[in-house]
């Protein structure tokens, strides 16, 4: 069989931008977008995706520059997953929260030529264009509007080799779809590795890196998502996660591939999200624990019809908060994945005989990041000193590393911190710090930086958190390391209520439920702790404040 060689017909290269093409064939006539009074079907998103590829070409696009995206869960945000990379160009999503000066770093570090922003953003992204260097090619700007005010205003097509490096041009993104030809014929990857995204990470333990994802890459993951959360043909899709968010968790490609209905919400609340599940039949959506949390603690609550799954990740999720979940009617399913890995690729998948175990024991089994999904080729934890696999005794902590198809190319500019995360023994080093449990699913424990050492003993800031959370009371919760004179690091408290209670209180109440030396020592009070823009609590941030707390008057007692 060795004569038998790749040809041109079996070799083609993968890329996730087919899945719209197929839509627009299968399931042309049924609904791909709602938004507010707005509704298209995959036959008008396929059309719309080509004509603003076709009007990016036009405008000076070429293979390989870079898009900046700065948007909410808007439809223009979703069609420019497709249309960006259609037009040959990478596609870079921005988070919505970020200041202009972290903007701005990223539009240069990336030298965007193109930056599409919300209408409710442009302030922040004219700030961002606006502080790059002098001499430094701006980015055109694109404005996406609602619907109503696009209908009544139209700009000038400019090309990108028509800028100036102190003249600010706009386009109007209703504009581009309107003067864009649907008979583009978009642009195929020469190599299913060329890039396709580039995403920064959140920055929640360092600064921000650049995460290039190749065609292969994000056809692999998307294909795999779909596969393992059982998302079936047609679904109702709630986009509560932000689509800037490793786009989606890749289902913004996904929900393409199934023929589903993209619901969009600009910005929402717990309201938002229960008027949406009932008012469109919601099946599935996304977020991280903080949408969990805000679900089942909002006064307003009420239990569902109808089953919604709902896949949770980028953090732990704590198990009395998958306990309350549920309990409103949610099946919740958690997953583990990275920027890096552009999706879910860890999953907890369930088993038939779990469904017996007291709800308690069941929401724990549910908070564990769980096995490797098909794609990928093998996940483990390690040594931080030796490499060796560590025990699969659910104690004994490491490093979680990776490796499979989906994995990032590098990092953009940045070869040391790729080769520092890709190293040479063929593993993708996460810096999460977790275990294997004896029936081999895998569960976090906390950041490598987020670990805190008490008088010779590690104790992870996640079980902590996870106790706190048993508190009926106790609305948010974050633990980090305060400096002791004695002890070296104790656990600092920072937490939201939605009763009463003082610190007295949480103490106590950590304290029959943990061992002494894990009790946190500190209880910090706040209205709402702060996230990141994918919903991530800044503990960089709490670590910063839990320094410039008041010295203790006296040595803390174990």
């Amino acid at each position: 069989m060795n004569h038998l060689k790749p040809t041109s017909a079996n070799s083609c290269p993968l890329t996730p931008l087919t899945f719209l093409e197929r839509a627009a064939t299968v399931y042309g006539d049924c609904t791909s977008i709602v938004y507010n009074n707005t509704t298209f079907t995959w036959a008008h998103t396929h059309r719309r995706c080509l004509q603003v590829a076709s009007s990016l070409a036009g405008a000076g696009i070429r293979r390989g520059d870079v898009v900046s995206v700065l948007a909410y869960n808007v439809p223009a945000m979703y069609e420019l997953q497709f249309a960006v990379p259609m037009s040959g160009a990478v596609l870079n999503n921005l988070n919505t929260r970020l200041d202009a000066r972290t903007v701005s770093v990223m539009l240069r570090h990336s030298e965007s030529k193109m930056l599409f922003v919300d209408a409710h953003l442009s302030a922040l992204g004219r700030e961002a264009v606006s502080r790059l260097p002098p001499g430094t090619p701006r980015p055109v700007l694109v404005i996406i509007r609602d619907f109503e005010a696009a209908e009544s205003e139209s700009l000038p097509v400019l090309t990108v080799e028509s800028r100036m490096n102190e003249v600010e041009y706009l386009l109007s993104y209703e504009d581009m779809v309107k003067k864009g030809n649907s008979d583009f014929q978009w642009v195929r990857p020469i190599n299913e590795w060329d890039p396709i995204t580039l995403n920064y990470t959140s920055g929640t333990t360092s600064s921000p890196k650049g995460v290039v994802h190749s065609h292969r890459a994000i056809f692999i993951v998307t294909i795999d998502s779909l596969m393992d959360w059982s998302v079936p043909k047609n679904p109702v899709y709630l986009w509560t996660l932000p689509m800037f968010h490793s786009n989606g968790w890749s289902f913004t490609w996904g929900i393409a591939a199934v023929g589903g209905t993209n619901i969009c919400l600009h910005k929402f609340n717990a309201d938002d999200v229960f008027s949406a599940l009932h008012r469109h039949k919601v099946t599935h959506m996304c977020g991280a624990p903080v949408v969990l949390n805000m679900i089942a603690n909002s006064p307003t609550a009420k239990p569902l019809k109808y089953p919604v799954h709902f896949l949770t990740g980028g953090a732990p999720p704590p198990a009395a908060v998958v306990l309350r979940t549920e309990a409103l009617g949610f099946t919740v399913s958690h997953g583990y994945g990275m920027t890096e890995v552009a999706g879910v690729v860890v999953s907890c998948a369930w088993k038939e005989k779990w469904n017996r175990l007291p709800v308690m024991d069941r929401a724990s089994l549910k908070a564990r990041q769980g096995v490797r999904t098909l794609a990928l080729t093998e996940v483990n934890v390690l040594d931080p000193n030796s490499g060796v696999e560590v025990k699969r005794d659910g104690l004994t902590q490491g490093e979680i590393v990776l490796k499979g198809p989906c994995l990032m190319l590098g990092y953009l500019k940045d070869p040391r911190a790729t080769a520092m995360c890709m190293k040479d023994n063929g593993w993708l080093y996460t810096g999460d710090v977790g275990v294997i449990h004896p029936d081999g699913y895998l569960e976090i424990k906390d950041r490598s930086k987020d670990v805190i050492i008490t008088g010779g003993e590690n104790v992870s800031s996640v079980e902590v958190e996870s106790v706190l959370y048993l508190n009926p009371v106790v609305h948010e919760a974050a633990v980090v390391a305060r400096q002791d004179n004695f002890w070296g690091e104790t656990p600092c408290a920072f937490v939201s209520l939605i009763g009463k209670a003082n610190s007295e209180d949480i103490i106590r109440f950590c304290r029959e439920r943990l061992p002494h030396y894990m009790v946190p020592k500190t209880v910090v009070f706040m209205e709402e702790l702060p996230k990141t823009a994918t919903g991530k609590i800044k503990k960089f941030w709490l670590r910063d404040m839990a320094k410039k707390l008041s010295p203790p008057k006296e040595r803390s007692k174990i």
